[in-house]
């Protein structure tokens, strides 16, 4: 149990809303709760979550202490009273998350919990199996990203042994990422491979094409084929050979066929025609080919895994 004491700053504002500010880890479910239940407590006694504080007031709180830590990305997870996630594939080892557009897989520099991550640790502590006090140094990780505005499958592995594999399994590139993208126009051929080199400007988050290899630019490939072109839109899938920033945004609109709704590397002009805000990229296959020897996970050798929803290939598609 914890005592707050209330000043004058603080008097004069409502009982769960400053309980709220005090304990920024405690969910907003579970804070209404324990005030109904009476662990939040107003000089010894239950308040309503609606009760004007006083200054010389005295909270009893009667709640778990990891909620009193200080808000950090590394705790996130315990403001996440109901997990939200998509979840694609899970089994003991690893667990496959279909990460909606707009959704960060990591927090930005800024404390937030509505994480890719955040989500999928609640997840495993409210189902048991990671369980944090008896853990030294794991927790349940991210293997690769995908950008803010991007969706698609991203991999998380459930303990150090499989994190340890998957990345050595991406760097070695025995993991095959599958890209569909709508772009303006048709492609010409309809299928092909585009190789250049990208430069990535840091301070702007932003790549330029290279058509010859230049000091800090990193060669980039991508395999295409045209899967279907309606009006003047076409429905590409991407194969991603490497594994650079905007790689695919950048690529195709160097080669003439921009994003549909990219607001970066595409045709702001084409893209409100069709008031679209956010690339129509999406992650959308992953075959784990592990042609060496994969550990605990060689199970997963050969498997393939696809999300058959995507909202812009049905919307211009369809």
């Amino acid at each position: 149990m914890k005592e707050i004491n209330i000043g004058k700053n603080d008097a004069g504002q409502r009982l769960d809303r400053f309980v709220g500010k005090a304990v920024p880890l405690l969910p907003e479910s579970l804070l209404q709760k324990y005030i109904r239940l009476k662990r939040i407590k107003l000089n010894g006694r239950g308040a309503k979550r609606d009760t004007r504080l006083s200054a010389g007031d005295t909270l009893q709180l009667y709640i778990n202490d990891e909620f009193f830590e200080k808000p950090r990305e590394e705790n996130s997870y315990l403001k996440v009273a109901t997990p939200r996630l998509s979840i694609v594939y899970e089994d003991e080892n690893i667990l496959l998350a279909d990460k909606k557009p707009g959704v960060l897989c990591h927090s930005a520099g800024v404390w937030d919990y509505n994480t890719l991550i955040a989500n999928i640790q609640a997840y495993m502590a409210q189902k048991g199996e990671w369980r944090p006090k008896e853990e030294n140094s794991f927790a349940p990780a991210l293997c690769n990203r995908i950008d803010r505005n991007t969706g698609g499958i991203v991999i998380a592995a459930k303990n150090a042994e499989a994190l340890r594999i998957l990345n050595d399994k991406i760097k070695d590139r025995e993991i095959e990422k599958y890209y569909l993208c709508a772009v303006q126009g048709r492609p010409n051929p309809p299928q092909g491979r585009l190789e250049n080199y990208l430069f990535k400007d840091a301070g702007k988050n932003q790549v330029y094409i290279k058509n010859r290899p230049e000091p800090g630019a990193k060669s980039a490939v991508t395999e295409y084929r045209v899967i279907k072109s309606k009006g003047r839109l076409s429905l590409v899938e991407c194969r991603l050979l490497t594994g650079r920033t905007h790689q695919i945004r950048a690529q195709m609109a160097h080669a003439g066929w921009p994003l549909l709704g990219d607001g970066k590397y595409g045709s702001e002009r084409f893209n409100r025609q069709y008031g679209e805000k956010g690339q129509a990229l999406y992650s959308y296959k992953l075959r784990f080919e592990f042609p060496t020897d994969a550990g605990i996970l060689n199970y997963l050798r050969g498997r393939e895994f696809t999300v058959d929803k995507i909202d812009f290939a049905e919307k211009y598609f369809d």
